[in-house]
């Protein structure tokens, strides 16, 4: 049976994961708003047009301050862990910014 100091323990944890979590799906909105001023105008994909002469620049500069933000908390969070079932809520984290890159590159 467990004490109430390693339950107390496992459930801040738990808190911790979580709210982690959350942050990183709030990250990953932030991410694609941020993104979306380098996608392509329908308009101008509708047309022909494939003008990819700044957007390299416009996403990179205000996309990599996130993935850097995001990235060392993340790393944090994968150092911080210490038992691997517990991490059910990185492997959560680590879709959702997949799906968020994923909605990215689908619009260039």
């Amino acid at each position: 049976m467990h004490t109430l100091v390693e339950m107390r323990k496992y459930i801040s944890g738990h808190r911790l994961s979580l709210a982690l979590f959350i942050l990183n799906v709030i990250g990953s909105i932030i991410y694609v708003f941020r993104s979306m001023a380098s996608w392509a105008i329908p308009e101008e994909l509708a047309q022909g047009l494939h003008s990819v002469t700044g957007e390299p620049f416009v996403w990179a500069a205000r996309t990599w301050p996130i993935f850097v933000c995001f990235g060392l908390l993340n790393l944090i969070w994968i150092l911080r862990l210490r038992k691997w079932r517990d991490s059910y809520f990185l492997v959560a984290a680590a879709t959702i910014w997949l799906v968020a890159m994923w909605i990215d590159f689908a619009h260039h």
